[in-house]
């Protein structure tokens, strides 16, 4: 009751405010020095055409996977933008009710697991995993779990039907206002974001509750080799994701209170498995299949990781340094 009286004094309580919106303005400054830079590249590739010619050059490697080759440039929009970017694709192209439910739940799991890439890789690298084996993770893991769902679905003969037409959306314009006004929602959504986690994870700080969803993650995170010092870093990704949540999963990574290691094996595992609910949801309206987009992804990922904790165990000091550091 002590501690309750002295939050709400007048003195503390100014104190206490002061240091939450100093923390929000460092955490989504961080973000902004990251994002602002990506995406107005991002923008001037995507005007030069290049992103058109990038999907041209990998429609052998859809065919890999069961995709016919025009779902390439669905899937490089998917990584040089988003997954909003690539849907747009998806339905210019005229693939909605063309794909079947495996072929759309295929090609769903190469987006969910490489999208955002400029982005969410210079997040990962802020945090001292490399940008290499960031890529090499997301992409090279999509198309691991591509091959391996194409080959279930096409041997078992499994969702074969028409995938379902659950949305249509209109067409955006790509007037450099329209871009400059997205941006720029995006970034106060960002904002507002940042400021309302911060608060809730202070809040769940003083009433004790954060130590309770410790406790409850601890064995998951035992199990995959995590140390339960990253769990914060975990909830941010998994609800938050990379793009909206990276400056506090920076701000969580550089704090030191987190070994690199125990980093790098959760922002590996954020790289494939993260925004659990919107992400998902997005790729639902697709018409994939709810158990390919959320439950062999969260299966998969989790055999990557233990496996990378094995194999990260008998890394040297010196070769550690290739995947990750200490961030600074």
């Amino acid at each position: 009751m002590e501690k309750v009286r002295n939050l709400l004094s007048w003195g503390a309580l100014k104190a206490a405010t002061s240091d939450w919106l100093l923390e929000v303005w460092i955490i989504f400054w961080t973000l902004v020095k990251i994002m602002v830079p990506i995406l107005l590249i991002v923008r001037v590739i995507e005007l030069l055409g290049w992103i058109e010619l990038v999907g041209e050059m990998i429609e052998p490697v859809m065919s890999l996977v069961g995709l016919p080759g025009e779902t390439g440039l669905v899937w490089v929009a998917n990584m040089f933008g988003n997954i909003y970017a690539g849907m747009a694709v998806f339905y210019q192209l005229g693939l909605a009710g063309e794909l079947t439910i495996a072929q759309v739940s295929v090609l769903g799991t190469l987006m969910l697991l490489a999208h955002s890439l400029p982005i969410e890789v210079m997040v990962a690298r802020a945090t001292g995993v490399s940008v290499w084996f960031t890529l090499l993770l997301r992409i090279g893991g999509a198309l691991v779990l591509g091959v391996l769902l194409h080959f279930v679905y096409s041997s078992f003969n499994l969702l074969q039907t028409p995938a379902p037409l659950l949305w249509q959306p209109e067409i955006a314009s790509t007037t450099w206002l329209d871009w400059l006004n997205t941006q720029a929602q995006t970034l106060v959504a960002a904002l507002l974001i940042i400021a309302s986690l911060t608060l809730l994870i202070r809040v769940l700080r003083f009433i004790g509750v954060e130590k309770v969803i410790h406790w409850m993650l601890s064995p998951i995170l035992r199990a995959l080799g995590i140390g339960i010092k990253a769990a914060n870093i975990m909830i941010v990704g998994l609800t938050l994701g990379l793009s909206f949540g990276g400056g506090l999963l920076i701000k969580e990574a550089r704090s030191g209170r987190i070994e690199a290691k125990d980093i790098f094996l959760t922002m590996a595992f954020l790289s494939l498995c993260h925004s659990l609910i919107e992400d998902t949801l997005l790729i639902l309206l697709l018409g994939a299949d709810v158990v390919a987009a959320l439950w062999v992804r969260l299966a998969f990922t989790l055999v990557v990781i233990i496996l990378l904790a094995r194999f990260a165990n008998y890394l040297s000091e010196p070769k550690q340094r290739w995947f990750y550091r200490v961030p600074r």
